[in-house]
Protein backbone atom coordinates (compact mmCIF):
# COMPACT_ATOMS: atom_id res chain seq x y z
CA UNK A 1 0.00 0.00 0.00
CA UNK A 2 0.98 3.43 -0.68
CA UNK A 3 0.48 6.64 1.02
CA UNK A 4 0.16 9.18 -1.68
CA UNK A 5 -3.46 9.83 -1.69
CA UNK A 6 -4.95 7.97 -5.20
CA UNK A 7 -6.97 9.91 -7.39
CA UNK A 8 -8.16 9.70 -11.85
CA UNK A 9 -6.03 12.75 -12.55
CA UNK A 10 -2.61 11.58 -10.73
CA UNK A 11 -0.98 7.90 -11.40
CA UNK A 12 0.85 6.34 -8.76
CA UNK A 13 4.17 5.62 -8.83
CA UNK A 14 5.15 1.60 -9.32
CA UNK A 15 8.37 2.47 -6.93
CA UNK A 16 5.71 3.91 -4.43
CA UNK A 17 3.90 0.40 -4.55
CA UNK A 18 5.25 -1.76 -1.45
CA UNK A 19 2.73 -4.67 -2.33
CA UNK A 20 0.82 -5.66 -5.17
CA UNK A 21 -2.71 -6.90 -3.46
CA UNK A 22 -3.36 -9.02 -6.88
CA UNK A 23 -2.23 -10.05 -10.21
CA UNK A 24 -3.69 -10.20 -13.79
CA UNK A 25 -2.37 -10.46 -17.26
CA UNK A 26 -5.30 -7.29 -18.50
CA UNK A 27 -7.54 -5.34 -15.91
CA UNK A 28 -10.62 -3.45 -17.56
CA UNK A 29 -12.38 -0.59 -16.34
CA UNK A 30 -15.91 -0.43 -16.75
CA UNK A 31 -18.20 -3.56 -17.63
CA UNK A 32 -20.67 -2.39 -20.19
CA UNK A 33 -20.40 -3.03 -23.90
CA UNK A 34 -17.14 -2.10 -24.64
CA UNK A 35 -15.55 -3.85 -21.10
CA UNK A 36 -17.45 -7.07 -21.78
CA UNK A 37 -16.70 -7.77 -25.06
CA UNK A 38 -12.59 -6.63 -24.50
CA UNK A 39 -12.50 -9.08 -21.77
CA UNK A 40 -14.38 -11.75 -23.65
CA UNK A 41 -11.72 -11.41 -26.65
CA UNK A 42 -8.90 -11.29 -24.23
CA UNK A 43 -10.04 -14.30 -22.55
CA UNK A 44 -10.30 -16.12 -25.68
CA UNK A 45 -6.93 -15.13 -26.90
CA UNK A 46 -5.36 -16.61 -23.94
CA UNK A 47 -5.43 -13.89 -21.33
CA UNK A 48 -6.22 -13.49 -17.29
CA UNK A 49 -8.71 -10.98 -17.30
CA UNK A 50 -9.84 -8.72 -14.24
CA UNK A 51 -12.87 -6.41 -14.97
CA UNK A 52 -13.71 -4.02 -12.12
CA UNK A 53 -16.93 -2.09 -12.60
CA UNK A 54 -17.97 0.61 -10.09
CA UNK A 55 -21.75 -0.46 -10.05
CA UNK A 56 -23.28 -3.74 -8.43
CA UNK A 57 -23.74 -5.79 -11.65
CA UNK A 58 -22.58 -5.08 -14.98
CA UNK A 59 -24.27 -3.00 -18.26
CA UNK A 60 -23.04 0.59 -18.08
CA UNK A 61 -24.56 2.64 -21.01
CA UNK A 62 -25.30 0.28 -22.92
CA UNK A 63 -27.60 -1.62 -21.01
CA UNK A 64 -29.85 1.63 -20.90
CA UNK A 65 -29.98 1.65 -24.69
CA UNK A 66 -32.16 0.50 -27.04
CA UNK A 67 -28.52 -1.55 -28.16
CA UNK A 68 -29.45 -1.00 -32.15
CA UNK A 69 -26.01 -2.00 -33.49
CA UNK A 70 -24.85 -0.25 -36.74
CA UNK A 71 -23.59 -3.26 -39.17
CA UNK A 72 -23.40 -3.57 -43.08
CA UNK A 73 -20.93 -3.31 -45.59
CA UNK A 74 -19.52 -6.93 -47.77
CA UNK A 75 -22.93 -7.37 -49.44
CA UNK A 76 -24.96 -7.20 -46.43
CA UNK A 77 -25.35 -9.16 -43.12
CA UNK A 78 -27.65 -12.16 -42.76
CA UNK A 79 -30.40 -9.76 -41.54
CA UNK A 80 -29.92 -7.08 -44.70
CA UNK A 81 -29.84 -9.88 -47.01
CA UNK A 82 -33.20 -11.61 -45.62
CA UNK A 83 -35.22 -8.75 -45.72
CA UNK A 84 -33.24 -7.91 -49.27
CA UNK A 85 -31.06 -5.09 -48.96
CA UNK A 86 -27.55 -5.17 -50.57
CA UNK A 87 -25.14 -3.10 -48.95
CA UNK A 88 -21.68 -2.23 -50.19
CA UNK A 89 -18.85 -1.84 -47.76
CA UNK A 90 -18.16 1.62 -49.91
CA UNK A 91 -21.53 2.69 -49.33
CA UNK A 92 -21.37 2.42 -45.34
CA UNK A 93 -18.08 3.55 -45.97
CA UNK A 94 -18.81 6.67 -47.78
CA UNK A 95 -21.87 7.30 -45.25
CA UNK A 96 -20.12 7.07 -42.27
CA UNK A 97 -16.66 9.60 -43.20
CA UNK A 98 -19.65 12.07 -44.42
CA UNK A 99 -21.49 11.89 -40.73
CA UNK A 100 -17.95 12.33 -39.04
CA UNK A 101 -17.29 15.21 -41.57
CA UNK A 102 -14.11 16.81 -40.68
CA UNK A 103 -13.67 15.24 -38.06
CA UNK A 104 -13.33 11.63 -39.53
CA UNK A 105 -10.80 9.17 -38.47
CA UNK A 106 -10.54 7.27 -41.73
CA UNK A 107 -8.66 4.55 -40.44
CA UNK A 108 -11.15 3.68 -37.78
CA UNK A 109 -13.81 4.37 -39.86
CA UNK A 110 -12.64 1.79 -42.92
CA UNK A 111 -11.36 -0.68 -39.63
CA UNK A 112 -15.00 -0.62 -38.66
CA UNK A 113 -17.05 -0.77 -42.15
CA UNK A 114 -14.21 -3.69 -43.57
CA UNK A 115 -15.03 -5.90 -40.82
CA UNK A 116 -18.67 -4.99 -40.25
CA UNK A 117 -19.72 -8.25 -41.15
CA UNK A 118 -17.12 -10.09 -39.10
CA UNK A 119 -18.53 -8.17 -36.31
CA UNK A 120 -22.48 -9.10 -36.93
CA UNK A 121 -21.08 -13.09 -37.34
CA UNK A 122 -19.19 -12.67 -33.83
CA UNK A 123 -22.10 -11.35 -32.04
CA UNK A 124 -24.87 -13.36 -33.60
CA UNK A 125 -22.62 -16.87 -33.30
CA UNK A 126 -19.97 -16.37 -31.06
CA UNK A 127 -22.03 -14.94 -28.22
CA UNK A 128 -25.26 -15.65 -29.33
CA UNK A 129 -27.22 -12.70 -30.00
CA UNK A 130 -30.52 -12.97 -31.44
CA UNK A 131 -31.20 -11.14 -34.34
CA UNK A 132 -34.57 -11.83 -36.53
CA UNK A 133 -34.84 -11.92 -40.33
CA UNK A 134 -37.33 -9.09 -41.07
CA UNK A 135 -37.77 -5.50 -41.87
CA UNK A 136 -39.45 -2.58 -39.74
CA UNK A 137 -40.40 -0.21 -42.71
CA UNK A 138 -41.88 2.78 -40.37
CA UNK A 139 -39.67 5.60 -39.40
CA UNK A 140 -38.49 5.15 -36.08
CA UNK A 141 -36.50 6.14 -33.44
CA UNK A 142 -36.19 3.11 -31.94
CA UNK A 143 -37.74 -0.25 -32.94
CA UNK A 144 -41.15 -1.13 -30.21
CA UNK A 145 -41.72 -4.38 -32.17
CA UNK A 146 -39.00 -7.29 -32.55
CA UNK A 147 -37.92 -6.69 -36.30
CA UNK A 148 -34.24 -6.77 -36.53
CA UNK A 149 -33.64 -4.23 -39.19
CA UNK A 150 -34.76 -0.44 -39.50
CA UNK A 151 -33.04 2.66 -41.10
CA UNK A 152 -31.56 4.37 -38.24
CA UNK A 153 -30.15 7.60 -39.64
CA UNK A 154 -30.29 9.93 -42.51
CA UNK A 155 -29.37 7.61 -44.89
CA UNK A 156 -32.14 8.09 -47.12
CA UNK A 157 -31.82 11.98 -46.35
CA UNK A 158 -30.17 14.73 -48.68
CA UNK A 159 -27.18 15.24 -48.35
CA UNK A 160 -26.05 11.81 -47.79
CA UNK A 161 -28.37 9.78 -50.26
CA UNK A 162 -26.45 11.73 -52.95
CA UNK A 163 -23.36 10.39 -52.43
CA UNK A 164 -24.18 7.03 -50.99
CA UNK A 165 -26.61 3.88 -51.39
CA UNK A 166 -28.67 4.20 -48.68
CA UNK A 167 -29.27 0.87 -46.76
CA UNK A 168 -30.62 0.19 -42.98
CA UNK A 169 -28.22 -0.72 -41.03
CA UNK A 170 -29.72 -0.76 -37.32
CA UNK A 171 -29.85 -4.34 -36.07
CA UNK A 172 -31.91 -4.20 -33.58
CA UNK A 173 -32.56 -7.40 -31.13
CA UNK A 174 -35.32 -10.05 -30.97
CA UNK A 175 -37.37 -8.80 -28.45
CA UNK A 176 -40.34 -6.27 -28.50
CA UNK A 177 -40.30 -3.08 -26.74
CA UNK A 178 -37.26 -0.82 -25.72
CA UNK A 179 -35.54 -4.17 -24.29
CA UNK A 180 -32.72 -4.60 -26.38
CA UNK A 181 -30.16 -3.32 -24.00
CA UNK A 182 -30.60 -5.36 -20.99
CA UNK A 183 -30.65 -8.27 -22.89
CA UNK A 184 -27.70 -7.25 -25.06
CA UNK A 185 -26.27 -7.26 -21.91
CA UNK A 186 -27.42 -10.13 -20.31
CA UNK A 187 -26.52 -12.54 -22.98
CA UNK A 188 -22.49 -10.41 -22.74
CA UNK A 189 -22.73 -10.91 -19.01
CA UNK A 190 -23.59 -14.82 -19.47
CA UNK A 191 -20.53 -15.27 -21.78
CA UNK A 192 -18.53 -13.50 -19.32
CA UNK A 193 -19.53 -15.41 -16.71
CA UNK A 194 -19.10 -18.73 -18.66
CA UNK A 195 -14.82 -18.11 -19.11
CA UNK A 196 -12.62 -19.07 -16.12
CA UNK A 197 -10.00 -16.84 -16.98
CA UNK A 198 -12.39 -13.85 -16.36
CA UNK A 199 -12.56 -12.32 -13.07
CA UNK A 200 -15.36 -9.49 -12.54
CA UNK A 201 -14.85 -7.55 -9.24
CA UNK A 202 -18.45 -5.50 -8.91
CA UNK A 203 -18.43 -2.30 -6.34
CA UNK A 204 -15.20 -1.16 -6.87
CA UNK A 205 -13.88 1.75 -7.67
CA UNK A 206 -10.84 2.28 -10.10
CA UNK A 207 -9.18 5.41 -8.13
CA UNK A 208 -5.91 5.95 -10.58
CA UNK A 209 -2.93 3.90 -12.74
CA UNK A 210 -0.22 2.74 -11.97
CA UNK A 211 2.97 3.79 -13.88
CA UNK A 212 6.17 2.52 -14.37
CA UNK A 213 10.29 4.23 -14.72
CA UNK A 214 9.77 3.76 -18.08
CA UNK A 215 6.26 5.26 -18.59
CA UNK A 216 4.61 2.26 -18.92
CA UNK A 217 1.14 1.42 -17.36
CA UNK A 218 1.36 -1.54 -15.11
CA UNK A 219 -1.43 -1.39 -13.19
CA UNK A 220 -4.64 0.02 -11.29
CA UNK A 221 -5.47 1.20 -7.66
CA UNK A 222 -8.71 0.11 -7.06
CA UNK A 223 -10.83 0.67 -4.11
CA UNK A 224 -13.16 -1.76 -2.44
CA UNK A 225 -14.89 -1.48 1.44
CA UNK A 226 -13.23 1.51 2.04
CA UNK A 227 -9.96 -0.20 1.51
CA UNK A 228 -7.00 0.67 -1.32
CA UNK A 229 -5.42 -1.91 -3.31
CA UNK A 230 -2.88 -2.11 -5.90
CA UNK A 231 -3.58 -4.40 -9.06
CA UNK A 232 -0.74 -5.25 -11.17
CA UNK A 233 -1.86 -5.93 -15.04
CA UNK A 234 1.18 -7.63 -16.21
CA UNK A 235 -0.06 -7.13 -20.13
CA UNK A 236 -1.96 -3.82 -19.51
CA UNK A 237 -5.43 -1.60 -18.53
CA UNK A 238 -8.20 -1.31 -20.68
CA UNK A 239 -10.31 2.12 -20.29
CA UNK A 240 -13.98 1.19 -20.71
CA UNK A 241 -15.26 3.67 -17.84
CA UNK A 242 -17.86 5.65 -20.48
CA UNK A 243 -18.23 9.27 -21.71
CA UNK A 244 -18.55 12.41 -19.09
CA UNK A 245 -22.27 13.66 -19.19
CA UNK A 246 -22.50 12.92 -15.78
CA UNK A 247 -20.25 16.07 -14.92
CA UNK A 248 -21.35 18.97 -15.03
CA UNK A 249 -17.97 21.15 -14.35
CA UNK A 250 -16.51 18.92 -17.25
CA UNK A 251 -19.48 19.46 -19.95
CA UNK A 252 -19.34 23.41 -18.92
CA UNK A 253 -15.16 22.78 -19.28
CA UNK A 254 -15.46 21.15 -22.70
CA UNK A 255 -18.64 20.50 -23.96
CA UNK A 256 -20.86 23.65 -22.92
CA UNK A 257 -23.75 23.20 -25.71
CA UNK A 258 -24.75 20.35 -24.58
CA UNK A 259 -25.88 22.13 -21.28
CA UNK A 260 -28.72 23.36 -23.58
CA UNK A 261 -29.69 19.78 -23.65
CA UNK A 262 -32.11 19.21 -20.55
CA UNK A 263 -31.59 14.92 -19.90
CA UNK A 264 -28.28 13.29 -19.74
CA UNK A 265 -28.42 9.97 -21.29
CA UNK A 266 -26.16 7.37 -19.44
CA UNK A 267 -25.43 5.57 -16.48
CA UNK A 268 -24.22 7.48 -13.30
CA UNK A 269 -20.64 5.81 -13.82
CA UNK A 270 -20.10 8.35 -17.10
CA UNK A 271 -18.38 11.01 -15.06
CA UNK A 272 -15.01 11.60 -16.74
CA UNK A 273 -12.71 9.31 -15.10
CA UNK A 274 -11.44 7.19 -17.61
CA UNK A 275 -10.40 10.16 -19.83
CA UNK A 276 -8.77 11.57 -16.76
CA UNK A 277 -6.78 8.72 -15.36
CA UNK A 278 -5.79 8.53 -19.49
CA UNK A 279 -4.88 12.33 -19.70
CA UNK A 280 -3.02 11.82 -16.22
CA UNK A 281 -0.41 9.44 -18.26
CA UNK A 282 -0.40 11.92 -21.19
CA UNK A 283 -3.24 10.57 -23.32
CA UNK A 284 -4.97 13.26 -25.56
CA UNK A 285 -8.11 13.79 -25.26
CA UNK A 286 -9.91 14.48 -28.78
CA UNK A 287 -13.14 15.73 -30.32
CA UNK A 288 -14.24 17.06 -26.62
CA UNK A 289 -16.24 19.83 -27.89
CA UNK A 290 -18.76 17.69 -29.18
CA UNK A 291 -21.94 15.61 -28.12
CA UNK A 292 -24.81 14.39 -29.12
CA UNK A 293 -27.84 16.43 -28.69
CA UNK A 294 -31.42 15.48 -30.64
CA UNK A 295 -35.08 16.83 -30.59
CA UNK A 296 -36.85 13.47 -31.05
CA UNK A 297 -39.97 14.46 -33.20
CA UNK A 298 -41.17 11.16 -34.45
CA UNK A 299 -42.73 9.55 -33.95
CA UNK A 300 -45.72 9.72 -35.23
CA UNK A 301 -43.93 9.80 -38.48
CA UNK A 302 -45.81 12.16 -40.15
CA UNK A 303 -44.70 14.91 -38.22
CA UNK A 304 -41.66 14.16 -40.74
CA UNK A 305 -43.88 16.09 -43.90
CA UNK A 306 -44.47 19.60 -41.47
CA UNK A 307 -42.14 22.05 -41.40
CA UNK A 308 -39.43 23.06 -39.10
CA UNK A 309 -39.10 26.93 -39.02
CA UNK A 310 -37.13 29.67 -36.85
CA UNK A 311 -38.08 32.77 -35.12
CA UNK A 312 -37.74 34.67 -38.43
CA UNK A 313 -40.87 31.99 -40.10
CA UNK A 314 -37.87 30.43 -41.86
CA UNK A 315 -36.89 26.73 -42.96
CA UNK A 316 -33.20 25.99 -42.45
CA UNK A 317 -33.18 22.19 -42.96
CA UNK A 318 -34.78 19.34 -44.71
CA UNK A 319 -37.29 17.83 -41.92
CA UNK A 320 -36.46 13.82 -43.21
CA UNK A 321 -32.97 13.76 -41.52
CA UNK A 322 -32.34 11.81 -38.00
CA UNK A 323 -33.45 13.58 -35.21
CA UNK A 324 -30.22 14.57 -33.50
CA UNK A 325 -29.24 16.37 -37.30
CA UNK A 326 -32.28 18.55 -36.32
CA UNK A 327 -30.63 19.13 -32.77
CA UNK A 328 -27.74 20.16 -33.86
CA UNK A 329 -29.24 22.71 -36.25
CA UNK A 330 -31.87 24.26 -33.94
CA UNK A 331 -28.49 24.93 -31.72
CA UNK A 332 -26.27 26.67 -34.64
CA UNK A 333 -29.30 28.62 -35.89
CA UNK A 334 -29.20 32.08 -34.30
CA UNK A 335 -32.13 33.30 -32.65
CA UNK A 336 -34.22 31.41 -29.82
CA UNK A 337 -37.75 30.44 -31.37
CA UNK A 338 -38.27 27.26 -33.22
CA UNK A 339 -41.29 25.52 -34.16
CA UNK A 340 -42.46 22.67 -35.95
CA UNK A 341 -45.35 23.48 -37.72
CA UNK A 342 -47.67 20.85 -38.99
CA UNK A 343 -51.30 19.95 -40.31
CA UNK A 344 -54.25 18.42 -38.48
CA UNK A 345 -53.08 15.13 -40.21
CA UNK A 346 -50.11 15.44 -39.60
CA UNK A 347 -49.82 15.97 -36.06
CA UNK A 348 -52.26 12.72 -35.99
CA UNK A 349 -51.10 10.54 -33.05
CA UNK A 350 -48.58 13.11 -31.95
CA UNK A 351 -50.47 13.17 -28.09
CA UNK A 352 -50.40 9.24 -28.10
CA UNK A 353 -47.11 8.59 -29.40
CA UNK A 354 -44.60 10.60 -28.90
CA UNK A 355 -40.99 11.51 -27.10
CA UNK A 356 -40.60 15.12 -27.69
CA UNK A 357 -42.56 16.22 -25.01
CA UNK A 358 -43.17 19.51 -27.35
CA UNK A 359 -46.16 22.40 -25.98
CA UNK A 360 -48.50 23.51 -28.85
CA UNK A 361 -47.39 27.17 -29.06
CA UNK A 362 -49.87 28.27 -31.22
CA UNK A 363 -52.55 27.49 -33.67
CA UNK A 364 -54.29 29.05 -37.11
CA UNK A 365 -57.65 28.67 -38.77
CA UNK A 366 -55.24 30.44 -41.19
CA UNK A 367 -51.57 30.82 -42.15
CA UNK A 368 -51.84 34.82 -40.72
CA UNK A 369 -53.44 33.28 -37.64
CA UNK A 370 -51.17 31.30 -36.97
CA UNK A 371 -48.02 34.00 -37.62
CA UNK A 372 -49.45 36.53 -35.17
CA UNK A 373 -50.00 33.77 -32.43
CA UNK A 374 -46.22 33.05 -32.84
CA UNK A 375 -44.88 36.70 -33.11
CA UNK A 376 -43.59 35.76 -36.17
CA UNK A 377 -43.42 38.94 -38.88
CA UNK A 378 -46.25 39.72 -40.98
CA UNK A 379 -46.05 37.51 -43.79
CA UNK A 380 -42.99 35.30 -43.24
CA UNK A 381 -44.71 32.40 -42.23
CA UNK A 382 -47.05 32.61 -45.39
CA UNK A 383 -44.28 33.48 -47.77
CA UNK A 384 -42.20 29.75 -46.33
CA UNK A 385 -45.54 28.04 -46.99
CA UNK A 386 -46.10 29.28 -50.27
CA UNK A 387 -42.83 28.37 -51.82
CA UNK A 388 -43.07 25.00 -49.63
CA UNK A 389 -46.59 24.38 -51.08
CA UNK A 390 -45.28 24.96 -54.78
CA UNK A 391 -42.68 22.71 -54.45
CA UNK A 392 -44.70 19.96 -52.61
CA UNK A 393 -46.76 20.23 -55.96
CA UNK A 394 -44.17 19.89 -58.38
CA UNK A 395 -42.51 17.07 -56.19
CA UNK A 396 -39.54 19.12 -55.27
CA UNK A 397 -38.54 20.46 -52.30
CA UNK A 398 -36.11 23.33 -54.06
CA UNK A 399 -34.42 24.49 -50.99
CA UNK A 400 -33.20 21.75 -48.48
CA UNK A 401 -34.18 18.57 -50.86
CA UNK A 402 -36.33 16.59 -48.54
CA UNK A 403 -37.12 13.47 -49.93
CA UNK A 404 -40.49 13.08 -52.41
CA UNK A 405 -42.34 11.17 -49.87
CA UNK A 406 -42.63 13.36 -47.25
CA UNK A 407 -43.53 16.26 -49.35
CA UNK A 408 -47.13 17.24 -48.60
CA UNK A 409 -49.18 20.14 -49.37
CA UNK A 410 -49.71 22.00 -45.99
CA UNK A 411 -52.86 23.46 -45.97
CA UNK A 412 -54.80 24.93 -42.42
CA UNK A 413 -56.05 24.84 -39.93
CA UNK A 414 -52.46 24.64 -38.52
CA UNK A 415 -50.68 23.70 -35.13
CA UNK A 416 -47.74 24.72 -33.85
CA UNK A 417 -45.13 22.74 -31.51
CA UNK A 418 -42.30 24.58 -29.62
CA UNK A 419 -39.07 22.44 -30.19
CA UNK A 420 -36.73 25.26 -28.75
CA UNK A 421 -34.45 23.79 -26.17
CA UNK A 422 -35.51 24.81 -22.38
CA UNK A 423 -38.96 25.30 -23.33
CA UNK A 424 -40.14 21.91 -22.41
CA UNK A 425 -39.17 19.83 -24.82
CA UNK A 426 -37.20 16.79 -24.34
CA UNK A 427 -33.35 16.98 -25.33
CA UNK A 428 -31.34 14.17 -24.57
CA UNK A 429 -27.35 14.38 -24.89
CA UNK A 430 -24.24 12.69 -24.38
CA UNK A 431 -20.96 13.14 -25.45
CA UNK A 432 -18.61 12.12 -28.00
CA UNK A 433 -14.93 13.32 -26.98
CA UNK A 434 -12.44 10.97 -25.56
CA UNK A 435 -9.03 9.69 -25.63
CA UNK A 436 -7.40 9.52 -28.96
CA UNK A 437 -6.67 5.65 -29.84
CA UNK A 438 -5.46 3.58 -32.67
CA UNK A 439 -8.32 1.42 -34.56
CA UNK A 440 -6.58 -1.44 -32.17
CA UNK A 441 -7.29 0.60 -28.83
CA UNK A 442 -3.99 1.86 -27.98
CA UNK A 443 -3.93 5.43 -25.83
CA UNK A 444 -2.14 8.28 -28.04
CA UNK A 445 -0.37 11.10 -26.51
CA UNK A 446 -0.59 14.67 -28.56
CA UNK A 447 2.05 13.53 -30.42
CA UNK A 448 0.10 9.99 -31.73
CA UNK A 449 2.64 8.06 -29.77
CA UNK A 450 1.21 4.89 -28.17
CA UNK A 451 1.63 4.57 -24.68
CA UNK A 452 2.40 1.52 -23.75
CA UNK A 453 -0.07 -0.68 -21.63
CA UNK A 454 -2.62 1.63 -22.17
CA UNK A 455 -5.75 1.27 -24.03
CA UNK A 456 -9.34 2.32 -24.31
CA UNK A 457 -12.72 1.55 -26.10
CA UNK A 458 -16.36 2.60 -25.53
CA UNK A 459 -17.25 6.50 -24.74
CA UNK A 460 -14.11 6.59 -22.93
CA UNK A 461 -11.84 6.40 -26.71
CA UNK A 462 -13.01 8.93 -29.31
CA UNK A 463 -14.70 6.23 -32.00
CA UNK A 464 -16.17 6.47 -35.11
CA UNK A 465 -19.11 8.63 -34.26
CA UNK A 466 -17.64 12.17 -33.75
CA UNK A 467 -20.57 14.09 -34.35
CA UNK A 468 -24.08 14.69 -33.90
CA UNK A 469 -25.33 15.71 -37.20
CA UNK A 470 -24.09 13.24 -38.40
CA UNK A 471 -25.11 10.44 -35.53
CA UNK A 472 -27.25 7.06 -36.91
CA UNK A 473 -28.68 4.89 -33.53
CA UNK A 474 -26.50 2.22 -33.22
CA UNK A 475 -23.14 3.79 -34.09
CA UNK A 476 -22.62 3.79 -30.02
CA UNK A 477 -23.37 0.07 -29.00
CA UNK A 478 -21.42 -0.12 -32.65
CA UNK A 479 -18.22 1.25 -32.07
CA UNK A 480 -18.30 0.15 -28.18
CA UNK A 481 -18.53 -3.47 -28.76
CA UNK A 482 -16.16 -3.44 -31.82
CA UNK A 483 -13.44 -1.50 -30.86
CA UNK A 484 -13.92 -3.13 -27.61
CA UNK A 485 -13.05 -6.92 -29.17
CA UNK A 486 -10.07 -5.21 -31.08
CA UNK A 487 -8.30 -3.59 -27.72
CA UNK A 488 -9.11 -6.78 -25.69
CA UNK A 489 -7.07 -8.95 -28.68
CA UNK A 490 -4.39 -6.06 -29.15
CA UNK A 491 -3.65 -6.34 -25.18
CA UNK A 492 -4.42 -9.92 -25.31
CA UNK A 493 -1.06 -10.44 -27.71
CA UNK A 494 1.01 -7.67 -25.50
CA UNK A 495 4.80 -9.74 -24.44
Amino acid sequence: MSNKKASPTHPRKASDVSQWDRETDIAIVGFGGAGGCAAIEAADAGAEVSLFELASEGGGSTAMSSAEIYMGGSGGTRVQQACGFEDATEDMFTYMMMCAGAQADEAKIRTYCDNSLQHFDWLANTLGVPFKDSFHEERAIMCLTDDGLLYTGSEKAYPFSQHAKPAPRGHNLYVEGDNGGPLFMKIVTENVNKRESITVEYETRVLSLIIDDDDEIVGLVIRQNQQEFNVRARKGVILCAGGFVMNEDMLARYAPKLLRGNNAIGNPGDTGTGIMMGMSVGGAAINMHEGFISIPYYPPASITSGIVINDKGHRFINEDVYHARLGQAVLDQPGDRFYFVLTVEQYGDYEKMNFMGADIAGTGETVEELEAELRLRTGTLQNTLAIYNEDCAAGEDTQFHKAPQWLQVMEPPLVALDITPGRGVFVPMFTLGGLDTLPTGEVLTAEREVIPGLYAAGRTACGVVRRADGYSSGMSVGDATFFGRLAGKQAAARS
